[in-house]
């Protein structure tokens, strides 16, 4: 698939590769089994520091404009002066505009599927566009954010994606910031009905040497014109491959809305976590609806428990312990913000 690298093993790559070059047999959409796939989309964008008009179209003329790969920084490509805006706290480096373009084609498997752009980080007001329409902005640099691009995606066809990155109202921070995509961006493909973005919390509220108990809120979204019943169910899986089950739980859900299911799992003899011992668990949280695995999302998470006491202060699994911390920015020296 052009514009989009694949986060599967590379068996699997190839496998999809084969199925995408033999989409006019239609067999893409009956082959895939994954409910969810996550594609990186760092490689091969179009870069211009500069601001021209109409560069969100998709018969804007790039040619001209360099090929980088993100994460990627811009202001660390420039000279520093005295004169910048950018002031001593941001380095006394450039900053400015910036324009971002990729091109893709998504292949027919995508009709009927729910299609989000994630971004990790991007240094500026950031406005999306896809095939010439404005999707979104988000104005802050220290936030990921999340773009449906379903509505404007062109399935089987070229799309046009072209991100603006507006940088200039210096100064805007106390340190170094960067500018551009400087952070991770990928593609996430789900069912109408699946786990909202960042929608699986756990927690363990009673964690001992001897038992735990696993606390799971699960968000799920319903982006049909239907109403429903899904479940859901939750499996831990522990450092050795152990795993606990809890009871599955049924989710009503209406059209165009979300709720949100509690779980609750108990695990007999956990390993605790600790800076010493950092074991962690996986909780595999699966929607299901007539039989089907509809989404599946996997958290990581650590067993502890984790008190406050005047007399001893913190206490991590019943001891006490202590924080220590530093002034550690999110800068790279040569890479500047970009961070790989």
């Amino acid at each position: 698939m052009r514009g989009f690298r694949n986060n599967l093993s590379k068996s699997m790559q190839i496998l999809v590769g084969a199925m995408l070059l033999m989409s006019s047999l239609h067999l893409c959409a009956k082959t895939v089994a994954a409910p969810r796939t996550v594609f990186a989309a760092d490689a091969d964008w179009k870069f211009l520091l500069a601001d021209p008009a109409g560069a969100e179209s998709a018969t804007f003329d790039d040619h001209s404009w360099r090929t980088v790969t993100v994460p990627h920084d811009w202001s660390i490509e420039g000279l520093p002066s005295e004169k910048n805006p950018t002031g001593g706290g941001g380095g006394y480096f450039p900053a400015g505009i910036g324009w971002y373009r990729k091109t893709f084609t998504a292949p027919p498997s995508w009709k009927g599927k729910r299609v989000c752009l994630e971004f990790d980080g991007v240094s500026g007001e950031t406005t999306v566009y896809l095939n010439g329409q404005k999707l979104g902005v988000h104005p802050y640099a220290y936030t990921s954010f999340r773009i449906d691009i379903t509505s404007r995606l062109n399935p089987a066809a070229k799309n046009l994606l072209a991100v603006r990155v507006d940088n200039s109202l210096q100064p805007n921070s106390r340190w170094y910031s960067g500018s551009g995509i400087y952070r991770h961006v990928r593609v996430v493909l789900t069912e109408l009905i699946h786990v909202a973005p960042w929608g699986v919390f756990v927690s363990t509220p009673d964690a001992s040497a001897s038992s735990a108990k696993v606390a799971i809120k699960t968000q799920v979204e319903n982006d049909t014109l239907e109403a429903g019943t899904v479940t859901v169910q939750t499996i831990l899986l522990g450092p050795t491959g152990t795993k606990s089950t809890g009871p599955e739980e049924q989710a009503e859900l209406h059209a165009g809305q979300s709720a949100e299911v509690d779980q609750e799992i108990t695990i007999a003899q956990p390993a605790l976590w600790s800076p010493k011992t950092p074991v962690m668990y996986r909780a595999i949280t699966r929607i299901i609806k007539d039989g089907k695995v509809l989404d599946e999302v996997e958290t990581p998470f650590g067993v502890r428990s984790l008190a406050w006491s005047v007399e001893k202060g913190l206490l991590l699994n019943g001891m006490p312990i202590k924080l220590a911390g530093g002034s550690v920015h999110h800068d790279n020296g040569p890479l500047g913000a970009a961070a790989f």
